[in-house]
């Protein structure tokens, strides 16, 4: 005896699986390759924003504050007089921030004496 597979009706039983392993790769990409990608942006823009006098944490856990900062290295002091190097990417995180904002007006600050 022969069997013959049905005929018809078969077109949307091949369009499932692709469909399916398509959803997977949407799935992938929206829940793990787009949030890593956000995190190595934020994580590029603080090391790039390093400024003499922040306080930073490295990726070994050890605090410091920023006292120079070259193209791929950050020099820390850990102590009083104990200065350490790091390349840029050693940085995890910055704990407190030098204030950046600088008055453009000349006279500020100036004593007026009369």
């Amino acid at each position: 005896m022969l069997y013959a597979a049905p005929e018809g009706g078969g077109g949307a039983g091949g369009l499932t699986p692709i469909l399916m392993i398509a959803l997977l790769f949407g799935v992938m990409y929206f829940m793990m390759i787009r949030p890593q990608q956000k995190r190595r942006k934020e994580a590029q823009a603080m090391q790039s924003s390093l400024a003499p006098g922040d306080e930073v944490v490295t990726i070994g856990g050890l605090y410091g504050t920023v006292t120079d900062v070259d193209d791929d290295t950050v020099h820390l002091e850990v102590a009083p007089g104990v200065r350490t190097r790091y390349a840029r990417p050693a940085i995890a995180r910055v704990v407190t921030q030098v204030d950046r904002t600088e008055s453009t007006d000349p006279t500020a600050g100036d004593v007026v004496k009369e």
